[in-house]
């Protein structure tokens, strides 16, 4: 009987499995996975030794960022705050912006962008996470990140409102634009990500960025 019963229930390997296929290492044993919440997600990051974690069905999965992807992340978000300088329509975060963007989901791009339509009064909230989807996501992929995860990642981005996604791979030096879970362009170094209509006249060279990781 127990035997039976042990079969019905689900393993870490379930865990892991619906988490993308991540690596063990990043998530979190502690609150009980199924259990973390979105007060969680801020503890962690306050501890001492700080634990930058999304919230992902209630489990503290921690985000997968080294130095080189922090050093391309913030140059991208440079090139959009320095437009938004001269174009005054909305704000943008860099790779701790928190944000809630679906029920129990708390996910960090390494760098968004949200358009003033989020706050009429031009705002922004005082909470250390938004409750709100961003125009703009960015993801910079680090070795620990898979396919699958990133996968995962990119349905949630689009089912909670995100209009334009950007994955930026600097190993291959190669950048996917999505516009929808199945509607990806590929760009290579030669090329330039656009803004579209998100941010209008924007175009930030890939050849530029990738130069600054080597």
């Amino acid at each position: 009987m127990s035997q039976v019963l042990t079969d019905q229930l689900p393993t870490l390997a379930d865990l892991v499995s619906d988490l993308g296929d991540i690596p063990l290492k990043r998530v979190l044993a502690v609150p009980f996975p199924g259990s973390a919440t979105v007060e969680d997600v801020v503890h962690a990051a306050n501890l001492p030794r700080k634990r930058l974690c999304e919230l992902i069905d209630g489990v503290l999965v921690e985000k997968a960022m080294g130095a080189p992807e922090s050093l391309l992340a913030g140059w991208l978000l440079t090139q959009i705050w320095n437009y938004l300088a001269e174009n005054n329509i909305g704000v943008a975060l860099g790779e701790a912006g928190m944000v809630q963007i679906l029920p129990n989901q708390v996910r960090i791009p390494d760098v968004s962008f949200l358009s003033w339509k989020h706050f009429p009064t031009r705002q922004v909230p005082r909470e250390p996470v938004w409750d709100v989807a961003p125009d703009l996501a960015v993801e910079v992929l680090s070795r620990s990140n898979t396919p699958k995860e990133m996968t995962l990642k990119i349905d949630q981005y689009f089912e909670s409102g995100v209009k334009l996604v950007w994955i930026v791979d600097p190993e291959k030096e190669l950048a996917d634009v999505y516009h929808s879970p199945t509607e990806k362009t590929q760009l290579d170094s030669s090329m330039s990500l656009d803004g579209e209509d998100i941010l209008p006249g924007l175009a930030i060279s890939l050849t530029e960025l990738f130069s600054k990781g080597k």
